[in-house]
């Protein structure tokens, strides 16, 4: 069997899922998914992203949460260009933001902490939850620095899964994938 193309199945991954003509109702359901299934997780701080490339948007299940306990901490990743890994600066709708090296907005002048569990966007996922992301490499680097690992949740729309994927000996395993099907895969405890 030959292995994968990678950036050519992520370049087709991310025009299916710009064009995904159900984009908004598959967002709504994977916003239930997401926010049903954090009512039972005990994290205090989260990870999050900022949305690009037709993405899930993460922020508003997350905002709920931390709305629902006193301490619960979102943050959303600035790239560390020495390290190539990611810092978690705390987000809040309505907080200062700037243009980071990529374009993305990232927080500005807020304070930076180590989430306990990791939202990871997918480009695409395959069976045990093999993430597939945008080949950087940034997120990987950033798991494996943090002490105590975090727990790591891909998000993905389900249209995004690749029977085929394995995973490649760089990769880090997620410990979570939720689709707008639902759970798609969890690590047992």
């Amino acid at each position: 069997m030959l292995p994968l193309d990678r950036s050519e199945v992520r370049a087709k991954l991310i025009a299916a899922r710009q064009a995904l003509p159900d984009r908004l109702e598959r967002a709504v359901q994977l916003q239930g998914v997401l926010r049903v299934w954090l009512v039972g997780r005990r994290e205090q701080t989260i990870g999050g992203y900022w949305p690009i490339k037709g993405e899930f948007d993460p922020l508003p299940a997350l905002y709920r949460w931390s709305e629902a306990g006193e301490g619960r901490r979102i943050g959303l990743p600035v790239v560390d260009r020495e390290s190539g890994s990611l810092r978690f600066h705390v987000w809040y709708p309505g907080c200062p933001t700037e243009l980071d090296a990529y374009d993305i907005p990232k927080p500005k002048d807020t304070e930076v902490f180590e989430p306990q569990m990791l939202l990871l966007p997918c480009v695409g996922y395959g069976p045990g939850g093999v993430r597939l992301g945008y080949g950087g490499g940034f997120y990987d680097r950033t798991i494996m620095a943090l002490r105590p690992r975090p727990y790591t949740v891909g998000l993905c729309y389900s249209n995004g899964f690749l029977p085929m994927l394995r995973s490649e000996p760089e990769d880090l395993p997620l410990d979570a994938l939720l689709t707008d099907d639902g759970v798609s895969w969890q690590r047992d405890a």
